[in-house]
């Protein structure tokens, strides 16, 4: 599983104020999950230095569409996956994320 962060060291990260992690979350351009301790967090491999990994948001959208939950889709992105080879979420921080988009969309249905 990936290295989960609160939402205030991805605020730091993004250089914008923690409420704007909460609406990234809310319009899907980020997935959070709920700790044992109740506290949602994203993962620190979502950011690409001050910014969300670029194709994340559509990765997100797709699995959506196929009916994943947050969960899911974190595990989905952090699964290793020999064809591609690593993980979703790697392929996207190398700039391969035509071919992820392609996986999540086959997955979802």
């Amino acid at each position: 599983m990936p290295e989960l962060i609160t939402f205030d060291v991805a605020a730091g990260r993004l250089g914008l104020p923690v409420t704007k992690v909460h609406q990234l979350v809310k319009e899907g351009s980020l997935i959070a999950i709920r700790g044992q301790d109740g506290v949602r967090r994203t993962a620190g491999e979502f950011f690409d230095g001050a910014a969300v990994v670029k194709g994340l948001s559509a990765v997100i959208t797709l699995l959506r569409d196929g009916n994943f939950d947050d969960l899911e889709i974190m595990t989905w992105l952090f699964r290793d996956d020999d064809s591609l080879p690593g993980t979703p979420v790697a392929a996207l921080r190398e700039n391969r994320g035509t071919e992820v988009k392609r996986r999540a969309q086959a997955a979802g249905f």
